[in-house]
């Protein structure tokens, strides 16, 4: 009898089964549905780490209902969208307004109900209540910037001539689903004709806002 101690048998690996690229693709091609509620300040982290998690180039649906938050916040899901190649339906669940503007106009395709609602108005300005003279200077100098560079973007998203949203955005208006639908920055979902996701497929065929 041997004495040497016994040695230790490494614990058995888990086989981690590789994933094909049919695997990938059908991944990808599983339509999903995020959800942009309430404020998009306090939700920032969470709402971008949803549009990351999705596969990129895939297909989904965005619901919205929100009155907005920092257009910071909501350049950055914009930009997320674009940036991530994603193939979303955005859809006006109730409102959308202000920032939330922006995520809104970068979906391929838009929707809206004959009640939704979306407010257009000019970049609001927000800064800290202790701020110094000179960061408020500059501040002043960075939000003209910054109101003409979101206008021409916005305008650019929602492919409407820049006159027509001026229109909107001074001093603001409310602008209803058919209002939308009429300036050709949204198609119509009927809630009483029948399936909504027939409606939509059918509709989604064509060129579309």
């Amino acid at each position: 009898m041997s004495d040497e101690p016994a040695r230790l048998k490494p614990y058995p690996s888990v086989a981690i089964p590789n994933r094909s690229r049919s695997d990938r693709d059908r991944e990808r091609d599983q339509p999903w549905e995020i959800a942009i509620f309430g404020d998009l300040t306090e939700k920032q982290s969470e709402l971008m780490e949803h549009l990351i998690q999705v596969p990129r180039n895939s297909r989904g649906t965005i619901f919205f209902d929100s009155g907005g938050g920092s257009i910071y916040t909501g350049l950055a899901l914009a930009t997320l969208v674009r940036m991530r190649g994603l193939d979303p339906d955005g859809v006006v669940v109730g409102e959308c307004s202000s920032a939330a503007l922006m995520p809104l106009a970068a979906c391929q395709r838009r929707w809206v109900t004959p009640h939704s609602t979306l407010l257009f108005h000019p970049v609001r300005w927000q800064s800290d209540e202790d701020l110094r003279f000179e960061e408020a200077e500059e501040w002043a100098r960075h939000f003209k910037f910054v109101e003409a560079d979101m206008d021409q973007l916005l305008s650019r998203m929602f492919n409407i001539a820049p006159d027509k949203l001026l229109a909107w955005t001074r001093p603001g208006k409310f602008v209803t689903g058919p209002e939308m639908v009429e300036a050709g920055l949204a198609r119509m979902i009927d809630l009483f004709a029948g399936d909504v996701w027939s409606q939509i497929a059918k509709l989604g065929e064509s060129p579309s806002p």
